[in-house]
């Protein structure tokens, strides 16, 4: 499970380094055409980086859904909680499950249809092609206009993405149902320059400690 703990850094940090990479270079290959260097400008213009634009569209868009993970996983996605934090302790700890019960269930619901749709759209066909199965009947589904990939790859992140999400949610709801507290981000921390650790707001630990209490009531005559 280690592995799956940084997933959506090392995703996002290699298709955004790749689609920086990339339209570096295009950008770089546009105005350098344009110097009249012989033979070079010649070898340039016998480039092709017209698929450049597309790749770097689909790129991301996979860095958009396992960002949203990310989201997920770290507490940055906006909610509105004003009346949710006015209720009582017990009443708003059953809400945040239910929310984040939620998440997990509509997730669950866009991966398992875009799989199907990814399946039915050319997945089916390009698995059988591989494995040498015939292939009568299947729709083998179109393909991108520049780099002419088959879309179901493109596609292929609704599904992925939306799984590693519903993964996060059913996380921070096993977290919360243990410890009372949820994930937050701060705008303002920068990793490595502030790593103290501050002691919790005055009175913020007695409401975890409460909030513990309501999730895990114990029994008569258990210890504190």
């Amino acid at each position: 499970m280690k592995f799956l703990n940084h997933l959506e850094e090392w995703l996002v940090t290699a298709l955004i380094g790749v689609a920086t990479a990339i339209i570096f270079v295009a950008v770089l290959h546009r105005y350098a055409t344009g110097l009249a260097i012989p033979g070079v400008q010649d070898w340039l213009l016998g480039l092709n980086f017209g698929w450049a634009q597309e790749l770097c569209i689909i790129l991301f868009v996979w860095m958009a859904k396992f960002g949203a993970a990310y989201g997920v996983r770290t507490g940055i996605h906006v909610g509105v909680d004003v009346l949710i934090n006015r209720l009582s302790d017990r009443v708003r700890g059953r809400f945040v499950l239910l929310g984040l019960f939620a998440g997990a269930l509509f997730t669950a619901t866009i991966a398992t249809l875009g799989a199907a749709f990814v399946w039915d759209n050319g997945m089916n066909y390009a698995s059988r092609s591989l494995l040498g199965v015939s292939t009568e009947g299947l729709f083998e589904g179109p393909t991108t206009p520049d780099l002419e990939w088959p879309t179901w790859i493109v596609y292929l992140a609704v599904p992925l993405g939306s799984s590693l999400m519903c993964l996060r949610f059913l996380q921070v709801a096993h977290g919360f149902w243990k410890t009372g507290e949820l994930p937050h981000h701060d705008h303002g921390h920068v990793d490595g320059i502030d790593d103290e650790v501050h002691p919790p707001a005055a009175g913020e630990e007695d409401r975890i400690y409460r909030m513990n209490d309501d999730l895990h009531p114990r029994g008569k005559g258990e210890p504190k």
